[in-house]
């Protein structure tokens, strides 16, 4: 089986000794120390999600490939916001930080998996229902930033219809598709339709 490598971020250097005395008694993992190696999960290990955790998970983010896992031992709902914004995909409470659950998240992480506590996730299903409600859908907007017209623009274009017939079929202008086409380029930094339709075949649009 091979051993996941991962790399270890501490605010604090006995917070560090700790979580790197658990990792390497594990075959599961490998630890790395030297930080110019590629690993495959980071693992940050902080106190509570404030500005100064943010800065090190966004610099975690900016310079390594890796997956990051989150060791906290205070977390409120809209620090859990935050460090999903900064690539958060695994998140530990320290006090239920075993070896075994270390592993476990660390394991999912590796998997492409998010992990988080189950009161955690419940709250962060919360939040996303209420920003769709509150902010996205008041403006015809969804998670995927698409308004519901562009979506079905993007969805004849796919099916092979020129400009002329998405506009007969909407009941719009010509002018008005390629307006949404192009605003579509532009916003999502695409190179053509044909690659606003690759996007969306991606995401699930279409």
């Amino acid at each position: 089986m091979d051993r996941i490598v991962v790399c270890l971020r501490a605010e604090d250097p006995i917070s560090r000794a700790g979580v790197a005395g658990q990792l390497r008694s594990r075959p599961e993992v490998r630890l790395v120390e030297n930080e110019e190696e590629p690993a495959a999960v980071a693992v940050v290990v902080v106190d509570t999600i404030d500005e100064a955790a943010l800065r090190t998970l966004r610099n975690v983010q900016r310079t390594v490939s890796a997956r990051v896992a989150l060791i906290a031992t205070y977390i409120d709902d809209q620090q859990l916001v935050g460090a999903a914004e900064c690539g958060v995909a695994g998140i530990l409470r320290r006090s239920e930080a075993t070896p075994e659950r270390l592993v476990q998240v660390i394991e999912a992480v590796a998997r492409g998996e998010g992990s988080l506590p189950a009161d955690l996730l419940g709250r962060l299903l919360e939040q996303v229902g209420r920003l769709q409600s509150q902010v996205l859908a008041p403006r015809g907007l969804n998670f995927s930033g698409l308004t519901a017209r562009e979506i079905e623009v993007v969805r004849l274009v796919a099916e092979g219809y020129d400009t002329g017939d998405i506009a007969a079929k909407l009941s719009y202008s010509e002018r008005t598709i390629k307006n949404v086409l192009h605003e579509l380029v532009v916003r999502l930094h695409l190179r053509n339709r044909s690659h606003v339709v690759a996007y969306a075949l991606r995401q699930g649009l279409i």
